[in-house]
């Protein structure tokens, strides 16, 4: 099964739902606080400047509730406080995103295991764990003629990821 890769912004965004169309607020400049549902250009990179994703390459810009945890911590917590038509650009260490990589989540697998209807390759997603179990993403690390490496971490963790946002609108 090919994955694609979703970051957690896009991923914030699937899970968002607004029955209720977003209103900024004129009459009240108020930063953002909790329980504000604010709308956000963005893009995010990594510490080499690979660009991981960006509104920019999405229909619509992000949008999310602040304090439902509907985002990474450090992303939350960089947003409080902003005002309308602020800009910021910050660094969230592992810690605040994805956590370390765990080892424990990296596994090699005889490649007697591995489904014969594809050709395992490096990147590429499979969901693993038996019948009646629940299912993990795991994507392929290496490949030999022996095993391959499954990592079951999030992509992003172990990552430091640097983020520049907008406030494009905040309904309170």
């Amino acid at each position: 099964m090919q994955w694609f890769k979703f970051s957690p912004i896009i991923l914030a965004i699937l899970i968002s739902a607004f029955s209720a169309p977003m209103q900024i607020s004129q009459a009240n400049p108020a930063p953002v606080a909790n329980g504000d549902k604010v709308t956000l250009e963005y893009t995010g990179s990594l510490s080499d400047g690979t660009v991981f994703d960006a509104s920019s390459k999405h229909d619509s810009p992000m949008q999310f509730e602040v304090g439902t945890r509907r985002v990474i911590p450090g992303f939350e917590k960089a947003v409080l406080g902003m005002n309308l038509g602020e800009e910021k650009k910050f660094t969230l260490l592992p810690a605040e995103a994805y956590g370390d990589s765990n080892p424990k989540l990296i596994q090699q697998v005889p490649r007697a295991e591995i489904p014969k209807d594809r050709e395992p390759k490096v990147g590429m997603g499979l969901l693993v764990g038996g019948p009646g179990e629940q299912q993990m993403r795991a994507f392929i690390t290496e490949v030999t003629p022996e095993h391959i490496t499954l990592d079951m971490n999030h992509p992003l963790a172990g990552k430091a990821l640097t983020f520049e946002i907008k406030v494009v609108k905040i309904s309170h």
